[in-house]
Formats: structure tokens, sequence, C-alpha cells
């Protein structure tokens, strides 16, 4: 699974742990920044990330800032995104199951590390309900 990650300087630290465990899991995982902790614009990330995601060039994003909500509504921006901001793991899991979400978004600041990897894994490991209402709806999402 290739999977396509960014923050910015709130969001790094989390990121980086992120990245872990992901890789560990046997992900190739792409960083699209930021890469440092020094003061930075999310959408200079965000919009590369959902850019790669919509072009299929990615299987799927995380996208992480402070309160998770920027850098979310920057790559909800992208026709082909579907972002979740995530903060529980039942969240991920019904993102994924309803909505096909396929960037997932975390809040750094609004939660910890252990958390946030069970809702990373949550997330990749529940798959779509295809067909029926669900695939209905989210066929219904972009507007184009």
């Amino acid at each position: 699974m290739k999977i396509a990650i960014a923050s910015d300087h709130a969001g790094y630290d989390l990121k980086q742990q992120v990245i872990l465990f992901l890789e560990d899991a046997g992900a190739k995982v792409k960083d699209y920044g930021c890469y440092s902790k020094e003061s930075c614009d999310y959408p200079d990330f965000a919009h590369p990330l959902a850019e790669a995601v919509e072009k299929g060039e990615q299987d799927f994003g995380v996208v992480i800032c402070s309160t998770g909500n920027g850098i979310t509504m920057t790559a909800n921006h992208h026709q082909g995104i579907r972002a979740a901001l995530c903060w529980e793991t039942e969240l991920a899991e019904l993102a994924r199951q309803h909505n096909n979400a396929n960037v997932l978004g975390l809040p750094a600041s609004f939660i910890r590390a252990k958390k946030a990897l069970e809702i990373v894994h949550t997330f990749f490991t529940t798959d779509f309900e295809a067909g029926g209402r669900h695939e209905r709806r989210v066929n219904k999402i972009a507007c184009r």
C-alpha cells in the first residue's frame, strides 16, 4: 500500500511516529512535508498530497496539523479527496466503511500518539462497504 503523509510544524512530531508505524506495517510512505518544526503553512503540503492521491500515485493519505481542521479542509478542496478528521477509532472505522475516506486527518494537539496510532491502524484495516446506500451517497460527494 502506498500512503502519502503531510503535516505542518504542529503535526511534525506525530507525523514522524505515524511514518514509522506505517512502514513497520509494510506500507510504502511518501512524506510530502513539512520537514521540521519551523513554522509553515499546511496548504503547501496538503495540496501536493491531495493531488497525488487524486491521480492514483498514492493509494491513501494522512494529514496532520494542530487541530486537524485546516489541513483536512485543504485536502477536501480536491474533488477526488474524501478526507475525514478523526480523533476516535470509531470515527476512522465509519469514515472508511460509510464514506470511503481516502485521506485521514489527525489533530496532533488533541490526541496522544498512542491514540493516533490506533486510529491509523483502524483506518487502514477497515474496508469500504461497497454497494447500497453508502456507495450511492459517496458517488454524490464530488461536484463534477
